[in-house]
């Protein structure tokens, strides 16, 4: 009987977590608080809360190094962020620069150049960095100019906001550059 409880709990401990990771996973959501829409107060504010975008990437520091055109070549495909390549999910269909792009699920690619980035919405998922990154995959682009931020930005962040109606910002920012994509709801 007592070797049994030893044995069971060898077998609790044998498997390891594995350490924290340096880049952690954040979300993003459009609208912001589509996560917690379960809180609302009514049905009308509940159906306002529905989620309609959601972006899964993981957050590198800055840690002192120069990021754009150093860390991160320019002109060189870029995962948005660090670990596995990162997500974004459209929970209804959208357009992105002049192309329609179905709901669904996808990776997204960015391209920087010094002033200016491209975005590109890729049906290859569940990638790690953008090793398995096909351009023949990509089902839209965008080119936006970049900002300078007022701030050094330490750790890389995402964030969606309406800017105009049913037009829906990818907002990315790390060091001291800032960039929004368009995307509008259909």
């Amino acid at each position: 009987m007592m070797l049994a409880f030893f044995a069971a709990v060898s077998t609790v401990n044998a498997q390891d977590f594995p350490k924290a990771d340096k880049s952690p996973t954040d979300i993003a959501h459009y609208p912001t608080n589509a996560a917690k829409r379960a809180f609302a107060k009514t049905d009308a504010q509940k159906k306002a809360l529905e989620p309609k975008i959601r972006v899964i990437y993981a957050r590198p520091f800055k840690k002192g190094r120069n990021v754009f055109g150093e860390l991160l070549k320019f002109g060189k495909a870029w995962r948005v962020g660090a670990n596995e390549s990162t997500e974004i999910l459209f929970m209804t269909d959208v357009m992105v620069g002049d192309t329609k792009v179905k709901a669904g699920r996808y990776s997204v690619i960015i391209v920087p150049n010094e002033d200016s980035w491209t975005l590109h919405i890729n049906s290859e998922n569940d990638g790690w960095g953008n090793y398995s990154y096909d351009a023949s995959k990509d089902v839209a682009s965008i080119t936006v100019p970049t900002q300078k931020s007022d701030t050094e930005i330490e750790q890389l962040s995402i964030v969606l906001y309406e800017k105009s109606e049913n037009v829906v910002h990818l907002k990315i920012g790390w060091d001291t550059t800032i960039a929004e994509f368009p995307i509008t709801l259909k």
